[in-house]
């Protein structure tokens, strides 16, 4: 056995699927093939296995003899996982398989994503689907598309297309919690319409590049004070041009809506003769940011490099408003739960900020475990950018999964957990958009949980999960799937 050999780890069947799944190209918005990878896989075994008109895949297996007549439980995980890379990293998320591989009590990547979120809880699900020695109720597996980049698997589910009164959402990241509440959410699609401008007489091209950020996933990493890379380069662009006669002809910085921007980059004009000062103010706000993040963003890099012209320019009222309005829009964590002063109640991630020569893009994703707090911010932001001449609008609103102590599960899972372990788990809710919160709104009676193994930095290329960990994820997911 390689020391890298992910499929020599226990529980054998758990990790045997993720290897496999890590084979197939998942990344948000590619569907088709790994909807056939679990398709086929239910089909292999015999059980019922159906597509609805989303994607969403549910395999159904019978109960173990004597539990025939226990109410039906959903084991829940999303199929699409967050593709990012490092800027060095030689990858197609389209094609590629992950390079999963060992490191001490971890399983990583080589330079991206690994898809434990939620690959693990697939996995999982896949390993509970093919035992036969396993104690438990009627079972679905319910396996969701895009939860991604907007939940769309969740938001297309029909009612009566499931069955089971209990849920298992596999999809939460520290093992010994279970979580019964999580924040919704509510995209912002922003656009700055233009015509390029001519490039002054005399001027120079600079490309600018922000690098080596951390990053990570913009609901549980919000609160640990990272760099947003789109907010940083901005705020060099504004002394830029304010001071140093500097023109903006593109920028593109962040690919994901909920993954905290790592690396952003800008093309700009200036006059020849203030080339070496601007790459002067480049060096001094590169060590500006690394005083400013030190002991968090430890591998910054920020540089500039002459490169040629561009074919135009954003225009310059366009530019100076939308410098403004990314210097003003709020960003990062704004509250915690007063009664839970550990969690975040209301965030906002300013996530990207693209041009392509005729309009510029900007995303956020703003969440809140208050409804009207979360509104309040999303119209903070439209404000700010309906100013500067933008169109907003906002899609994708989600609700928030409101807490219920006294749910049943939450007293079995507490109970089961108590008696395997010795402790009592902790009992949490997430900054972050789990599905219940949306599958809720069509099956209102549902009862729902949320657990999983210890993982790292979801959303980067720092993603990891510890193994010892799956292990008891598992255990206690089939000692649960018995007392149910």
């Amino acid at each position: 056995m390689e020391s890298n050999d992910i499929r020599q780890l226990q529980p054998t069947a758990v990790w045997q699927n993720f290897y496999n799944l890590c084979q197939v190209p998942h990344p948000s918005g590619k569907r088709k093939e790994v909807g056939e990878f679990v398709m086929n896989f239910g089909k292999a075994l015999g059980l019922e296995t159906l597509q609805d008109e989303t994607g969403n895949v549910l395999i159904r297996k019978p109960a173990s003899p004597g539990m025939e007549d226990h109410d039906g439980v959903i084991l829940q995980a999303h199929l699409d996982m967050v593709p990012q890379k490092n800027n060095d990293t030689v990858f197609d998320f389209e094609t590629d398989a992950i390079r999963a591989y060992i490191d001490g009590e971890w399983v990583t990547a080589d330079g991206t994503t690994l898809g434990a979120d939620n690959g693990i809880g697939v996995a999982a699900a896949m390993a509970v689907l093919a035992d036969k020695s396993l104690k438990h109720p009627p079972l679905e597996a319910f396996f969701t598309v895009d939860e991604e980049t907007g939940m769309f698997g969740a938001f297309g589910l029909q009612p009566n297309f499931l069955q089971g009164k209990i849920l298992l959402n596999m999809d939460s990241e520290d093992e010994g919690e279970l979580y019964i509440g999580c924040a919704g959410g509510v995209d912002g699609n922003i656009t700055f319409r233009y015509f390029e401008t001519e490039v002054p007489e005399g001027d120079v091209a600079v490309k600018i590049t922000l690098t080596g950020l951390n990053g990570g996933h913009s609901g549980l990493n919000i609160n640990l004070q990272r760099a947003n890379a789109n907010k940083l380069i901005f705020r060099f662009l504004k002394e830029a041009v304010s001071n140093y006669e500097a023109r903006l002809a593109s920028v593109d910085g962040g690919n994901m809506r909920n993954a905290i921007p790592r690396e952003a980059v800008a093309v700009v004009t200036v006059p020849a003769e203030g080339l070496e000062d601007l790459m002067d103010l480049v060096h001094d706000y590169e060590t500006l940011f690394l005083t400013e993040y030190a002991g968090v963003e430890k591998t910054l890099s920020f540089t500039a490099e002459q490169v040629a012209l561009p074919s135009g320019l954003i225009p310059e009222e366009v530019q100076d408003d939308l410098i403004n309005a990314i210097t003003a829009c709020p960003n990062g964590m704004m509250r915690y739960i007063q009664d839970m002063p550990d969690v975040v109640e209301t965030s906002t991630n300013l996530s990207i900020v693209k041009s392509d020569g005729e309009q510029i893009y900007v995303a956020t994703l703003t969440r809140s475990s208050v409804e009207s707090r979360k509104e309040e911010l999303a119209s903070m932001i439209e404000s700010v950018f309906t100013m500067a001449g933008a169109k907003v609008e906002f899609s994708g609103s989600y609700p928030g999964w409101q807490p219920n102590l006294q749910s049943r599960i939450l007293n079995t899972m507490s109970k089961v957990y108590q008696d395997m372990y010795g402790v009592t788990p902790k009992i949490m809710t997430v900054h972050a958009g789990l599905e219940c919160g949306i599958l809720g709104r069509n099956y209102p009676e549902m009862d729902m949980i949320s657990f999983g193994p210890t993982m790292r930095f979801p959303h980067s290329p720092d993603e990891k999960v510890n193994i010892p960990t799956v292990a008891k994820f598992w255990d206690f997911l089939v000692a649960t799937l018995a007392a149910l």
